[in-house]
């Protein structure tokens, strides 16, 4: 491999935090193959500027647009290359973010790796994920924080806690929407736009893309309306199977709803 475009070669000669972090084996496994390509790449957070010359040197034929809540001297952190571009401004910041969105149009690449605190990191995904191209890559680094309350994250309730780790967690369920044999479900909002969620050591990979794959288990999120559907067409006994499904069945699903929903309701998990 040349050395002049290997990842590891450049992160180690601008010494990025992200080498001794791990993510740099990471990002070759999925940049590797995309690296002379004409991209637009977006990162949260510039700190010292090393991860955007290690991008600049690596995306040669890219541009790479930094944005960082603080002011950055370009100059200083010799971040004035033609291929590089710097803004300041929030992450959460719904008025910056559109204005970077209106300047860029949209991203192949976007890397949060800004303030860490669950609500910046799900706020900007939230205004961010619409600007990312169809196969394009959002990326989360530093998921630890979401285990540690000073980053707004929560240690002592992993499982229900309103952290990103389980904001990106409850992402995967958007992956099989099409599945759930719920027929009360509501369309959420990444259903159908996410078509891989990766998960590494303080990492998160999201790969946006249409994903409408029909179902063959289940038709408008009802398994008995499927099934009616299948077994009548196949034995022509419309009667006994909508009896099965169309009622019995039916009336059991409706059960279980309403007793998930006290549940929930109860737990305080609505």
């Amino acid at each position: 491999m040349d050395n002049h475009k290997d990842l590891k070669n450049i992160s180690s000669i601008y010494k990025t935090d992200k080498l001794e972090h791990g993510y740099i084996e990471i990002y070759e496994s999925y940049f590797n193959q995309i690296k002379d390509k004409k991209l637009k790449i977006l990162e949260i957070g510039i700190a010292d500027g090393k991860s955007l010359l290690t991008w600049s040197d690596y995306f040669k034929n890219s541009k790479i647009i930094g944005i960082d809540i603080h002011k950055i001297d370009i100059v200083e952190k010799k971040l004035d290359r033609k291929n590089i571009e710097v803004h300041q401004g929030s992450q959460s910041d719904k008025q910056f973010i559109e204005e970077i969105i209106k300047k860029y149009t949209d991203f192949d690449i976007i890397i949060d790796d800004g303030s860490h605190i669950s609500k910046d990191v799900k706020k900007s995904f939230e205004l961010l994920f619409p600007a990312l191209k169809d196969n394009g890559l959002y990326i989360v680094e530093d998921m630890q924080t979401s285990y540690n309350h000073f980053f707004g994250g929560n240690p002592f309730d992993l499982k229900y806690s309103n952290s990103h780790m389980n904001f990106f967690k409850n992402l995967t369920d958007s992956l099989n929407y099409q599945e759930i044999a719920n027929p009360f479900y509501l369309k959420k909002k990444y259903d159908s736009k996410i078509v891989n969620i990766s998960f590494y050591h303080n990492m998160v990979f999201i790969r946006k893309g249409n994903n409408n794959r029909a179902s063959k288990e289940v038709i408008n999120h009802s398994y008995e309306d499927m099934k009616y559907l299948e077994k009548s067409n196949r034995t022509g006994k419309k009667f006994k199977y909508f009896l099965k499904y169309k009622i019995i069945y039916k009336i059991y699903t409706l059960l279980l709803f309403v007793f998930h929903t006290i549940k929930k309701i109860l737990l305080l998990r609505i």
